[in-house]
């Protein structure tokens, strides 16, 4: 009789053991999905940080040609050589 209550309470431990591992797994692959829709959120708000930025930067660049255009023709403004 104490073999088979020994018996039962360690396949009730072994149960229990294995619904928390398995609650665990399942936790910790919906943390693995979060964390990478997480990442892939910041990398398109990144990418489009970047593709503003370097829209910026190739309007300030285009307005210097101008500038420079402008000051090399001598009676140019720089609007008129931005047309150009």
């Amino acid at each position: 009789m104490r073999k088979i209550a020994l018996f039962a309470a360690a396949s009730a431990a072994a149960l229990t053991l294995a619904a928390c591992s398995e609650a665990t797994e399942d936790s910790a692959e919906a943390t693995a999905d979060s964390m990478a829709a997480d990442a892939e959120t910041n990398m398109e708000a990144t990418g489009e940080a970047m593709e503003a930025g370097a829209d910026e930067i190739a309007a300030d660049a285009d307005a210097a040609v101008a500038e420079v255009e402008a000051a090399v023709e001598g009676d140019e403004t720089a609007a008129e050589a931005e047309a150009d």
